[in-house]
């Protein structure tokens, strides 16, 4: 197959699961490619995401590398499926390639988990919440590039609309809640906004209160991005140059540990809403 010039996240993990197995199974990338009747270079190139696979290769790859997780390989073979077209490729030209990656992963998620401690999650936000938020990005943005990502955060929020009703665990901290970012009004149309969605049967909202005090994770803003297979989750944590993917098996075990722990020290979905209920009353 052709190399391909920019590929995505997907893909990326793709060749990454690929490299792993290969390791797993003991075999050099010299071993490996003789087994599959390659040549090295070309196995270089599909571990690197430069080179496409097709199904029946992978399948042989799992094959020679002793895999018999068949949901994990069915997995593997959906990330190797090419889609073109998805609304974000739209932003390709105006938006960096990691906001891209974000919606992608969403888009083809099977449920999602996020805990804030400053900030509301994106998924979340009002539209004048978050042209506020892009506001007081330094360096600043231009007027045309804020209105790019309020539209693309605008758009990944589709997700929750669609048929299937995606499952969404949102953890959010007390601190996040008292900011009034945008002035009084647009803080309580925030806070209305997250009362709506809470009632909605597919998304949770919990919030961790200030008298909580020191709890783990506090500080970190994670949104855990639940694959076909626990194996190929992802983690994407927000940070200052922008958003950085992580999906080595021993941290996805960490951050699905986290998450529970914050979780449990966080108020239940319904004394949530009574305790976002009344600090919408405050404003």
């Amino acid at each position: 197959m052709a190399p391909r010039s920019i590929p995505t996240a997907r893909r990326l993990r793709l060749g990454t699961e690929l490299r792993r197995l290969r390791e797993r199974a003991g075999l050099s990338a010299t071993e490996g490619a003789r087994q599959l009747g390659i040549s090295q270079a070309q196995l270089s190139n599909i571990e690197a995401s430069r080179f496409g696979v097709s199904p029946d290769r992978l399948r042989a790859m799992a094959r020679i590398y002793r895999c018999s997780d068949n949901a994990y390989v069915d997995g593997l073979i959906e990330l190797a499926t090419e889609r073109k077209g998805g609304w974000w490729e739209t932003f390709r030209e105006v938006l960096p390639t990691t906001l891209l990656d974000i919606a992608e992963l969403e888009h083809h998620a099977t449920r999602l988990w996020s805990a804030n401690t400053a900030h509301i999650p994106g998924l979340l936000q009002t539209t004048d919440h978050a042209r506020e938020v892009f506001r007081q990005v330094v360096p600043e943005f231009s007027r045309t590039d804020i209105e790019h990502r309020v539209s693309h955060r605008l758009q990944r929020q589709a997700l929750l609309d669609r048929g299937s009703e995606l499952p969404y665990r949102a953890v959010i901290h007390e601190a996040a809640l008292r900011v009034p970012v945008g002035g009084p009004s647009v803080a309580k149309r925030q806070l209305e906004h997250l009362l709506e969605q809470s009632e909605r049967d597919h998304i949770t909202i919990q919030v961790i209160p200030f008298a909580i005090g020191a709890y783990p994770g506090s500080g970190q803003t994670i949104l855990y991005v639940y694959g076909p297979v626990p194996q190929l989750d992802t983690v994407s944590l927000d940070q200052s140059h922008g958003p950085a993917l992580v999906d080595a098996e021993a941290q996805l075990q960490t951050y699905r540990l986290l998450l529970d722990r914050m979780e449990s020290v966080a108020l239940k979905p319904e004394p949530s809403r009574d305790f976002i209920h009344n600090l919408t009353r405050e404003l």
